[in-house]
């Protein structure tokens, strides 16, 4: 079993006369692994509250562990609509955050001495972390959005809503505005290079795989 997810070893003759198809998704998967791991230290989510008494805004940046910038402001406008304050949302994928970076690290170093399709599902988690991350903050928007307090002071004035991850959003007289973090930039940055990395890296081994597998 072991062998079969770590597929064929590189023959001498064809190491040495094909170098560089076996050195390329190495390479890729170093720099795609690197640029991951920079991604995680750099916002992956900014936010601009736009209300009336600011007229330059609340500004908001979500790292994979914290929440910082205006968090006191734009907790105490949301808690006269009935907001729970940012701090409660995803508690626990902040917790595991460094966990999480940390194994998929791990994986994309463990898919440079797999040479078989499993090499892929090593990479899969670190490509889609982006994705995931999004995902996940739209559930917590959406949970924070839809149960308000309706004992709040402006209770009857904001109905429940959904604000968006990306882009913009109006709630009353307030809008928001929603792009990707600099992280987030660099984590799908990576996500190409992985990819390139799995072309590359088919390339090398599928005809070593498609050799073992005639010699049965």
């Amino acid at each position: 079993m072991l062998k079969a997810v770590l597929g064929p070893r590189v023959p001498p003759q064809d190491g040495k006369r094909h170098r560089g198809r076996f050195v390329a998704p190495m390479l890729l998967l170093i720099l795609g692994g690197l640029l991951f791991v920079a991604s995680s230290v750099f916002p992956f989510w900014n936010m601009t509250l736009h209300a009336p008494q600011y007229p330059k805004g609340l500004h908001l940046e979500a790292h994979l562990t914290s929440i910082s910038g205006d968090v006191a402001e734009i907790d105490t406008l949301n808690h006269y609509i009935g907001m729970r304050p940012l701090g409660e949302a995803a508690t626990l994928e902040r917790k595991l955050a460094w966990v999480a970076v940390g194994s998929m690290g791990l994986l994309i170093v463990a898919a440079m001495f797999i040479h078989s399709k499993w090499a892929a599902a090593c990479v899969l988690p670190a490509i889609s972390f982006p994705f995931v991350f999004l995902a996940d903050l739209a559930y917590w928007m959406n949970d924070f959005g839809q149960n308000l307090d309706p004992h709040a002071a402006l209770s009857k004035a904001i109905k429940p809503f959904t604000p968006p991850v990306l882009g913009r959003g109006t709630i009353g007289q307030f809008h928001t505005d929603a792009i990707p973090g600099t992280g987030m930039w660099i984590a799908f940055a990576s996500g190409l290079v992985l990819i390139a990395a799995l072309y590359f890296h088919r390339r090398a081994y599928k005809p070593l795989v498609d050799r073992q597998q005639a010699l049965g």
